[in-house]
């Protein structure tokens, strides 16, 4: 049976908070969801957002980002009284990153300030190796300015090698960065729960790479391409394509592979354990890095510049489907990409992923595919309908004729809805027809307005969901 999906960021959830949360609302959505039929909630990653406030330049792999609690959990656990709270941007469809954080900060240090350690919490800091590391990055973050740990004074840089300082002093900082870890993971595990017994399973995303500011870097520098001083050697980012003339200078540090088959790929493993933990699904980004990776001298300005180098996916994938049972991996196989990537792929009997936008008039195998209309990295649908010239209108208005919804995009999410694949997954700003102003991301670009679309209430969404349910409940009627 067809699975209809939708991708819908957290962040992007209204709420009286300025940011989506995993409160009240997000309960709410997946009780709209599966009265929709929708049994498939995609995710962008939930990782401590980096520089940008992108999910995929992330502070650590295995962490999660504060700012997605609920405030309401919070007093519901009697750590907030209500009257303390305080509502923020209700009515703004984007997010303030910045202000939110300085808002919702002050909230949870009131929080920790009378939070009694329990049994529940101390399993949760003994499981959970990471977690030590994690909150000594981010205290030695705040006491070096914010800077990225390869700007820290020597003996917080060295540290890890080092230990040259006692950490009594920071005990409080670090317990605070702990409790935020045990409630972000504890709110999300209810979250995910109740969204299982509603029969909807969530797709959470993995970028390839992590962030070179980050935790994963500091602690195993020995697994990527370093300088003596901690700085990239090599970079990633991919050629000219699509999206930039001049290729994307992604900045990620690239993976030393020989010296991870050397250790059993330990690295990914962990990565993903942690991430199968907390999803049903692991979208991994850029999947076609597995196979053929390109590879930028750290000095040049471009992504012009480099060079393909094969990676040991074969090898990779042996081992996390052994070391991870009942793994589930859906891969990102967007872009021009050389037939090995989807030997690789198929080898593994993996899904990829079919873009309209990108695919409407190409062949292909939809038993190998998931099928979207666009991605967080696409311009919403009647965006890209308006780009359209007049030779690419006509060509969609013939591929479109059969459908009778009143507008293009609508059409498409029906076309979509009708291909011979397993699962179907529409982004929130397609569904409810928004133009490309809300577009949620655009590669290439850095800051606003990337990531910070949301939505102001459900009251539109209510309408459009609902169109999309009867749009699913007539695809599944005709057998299609």
């Amino acid at each position: 049976m067809k699975e209809a999906g939708i991708l819908f960021p957290i962040s992007s959830l209204p709420n009286r908070y300025g940011i989506g949360d995993f409160g009240k609302i997000a309960y709410e959505l997946v009780d709209k969801l599966a009265d929709a039929h929708i049994h498939t909630w995609q995710i962008l990653p939930l990782n401590p957002l980096g520089y940008g406030n992108s999910p995929y330049q992330p502070l650590s792999s295995h962490a999660g980002d504060e700012i997605y609690l609920s405030l309401d959990g919070l007093i519901e656990d009697g750590l907030l009284d209500e009257n303390e709270v305080t509502y923020f941007n209700n009515d703004m469809s984007f997010v303030a990153y910045q202000e939110v954080r300085k808002v919702k900060e002050e909230l949870y240090l009131k929080a920790f300030s009378r939070f009694v350690e329990n049994d529940e919490y101390r399993k949760f800091v003994e499981e959970n190796a990471w977690l030590y590391s994690y909150a000594l990055f981010k205290v030695f973050k705040q006491q070096n300015n914010d800077k990225t740990w390869l700007e820290w004074e020597d003996e917080y840089k060295y540290y890890n090698k080092e230990h040259t300082f006692s950490l009594i002093p920071f005990t409080k900082e670090i317990n605070y960065q702990m409790f935020l870890q045990y409630y972000f993971f504890k709110q999300w595990q209810e979250l995910k729960t109740y969204a299982n017994k509603k029969n909807i399973k969530i797709i959470g995303d993995m970028p390839i790479y992590v962030g070179l500011d980050s935790v994963d870097v500091w602690m195993n520098q020995e697994c990527f391409l370093l300088q003596e001083d901690g700085k990239p050697s090599f970079i990633a980012g991919v050629p000219p394509d699509y999206f930039s003339k001049f290729g994307q200078r992604w900045g990620n540090p690239i993976y030393d592979w020989d010296y991870l088959k050397t250790q059993n790929f330990s690295f990914w493993v962990d990565r993903m354990k942690a991430a199968y933990q907390i999803y049903d699904t692991v979208r991994i980004d850029h999947f076609r890095a597995f196979d053929t990776y390109w590879k930028i001298p750290e000095s040049e300005t471009t992504a012009i510049r480099g060079k393909w180098i094969e990676a040991p996916g074969y090898d990779l994938f042996d081992t996390l489907f052994k070391e991870v049972p009942h793994l589930s991996i859906l891969a990102e196989d967007l872009g021009e990409l050389r037939e090995e990537v989807y030997d690789l792929r198929d080898h593994y009997h993996l899904k990829g992923m079919y873009v309209f936008e990108f695919h409407c008039h190409n062949q292909f195998d939809f038993d190998k595919v998931i099928v979207y209309t666009g991605t967080h990295d696409n311009d919403t649908l009647v965006g890209w309908i308006n780009s359209l010239d007049e030779s690419s209108k006509e060509k969609l208005d013939v591929l479109l004729k059969e459908y009778l919804e009143k507008e293009d995009y609508q059409k498409i999410i029906h076309y979509c809805l009708d291909l011979d694949a397993s699962q179907v997954i529409v982004p929130v700003w397609d569904i409810m027809g928004c133009d490309a102003s809300c577009r949620f991301n655009t590669p290439g670009k850095i800051g606003s307005p990337n990531w910070e679309y949301r939505l102001t209430s459900f009251d539109k969404f209510n309408t459009y969901l609902s169109d999309y349910k009867n749009m699913i409940i007539e695809s599944c009627r005709e057998g299609k």
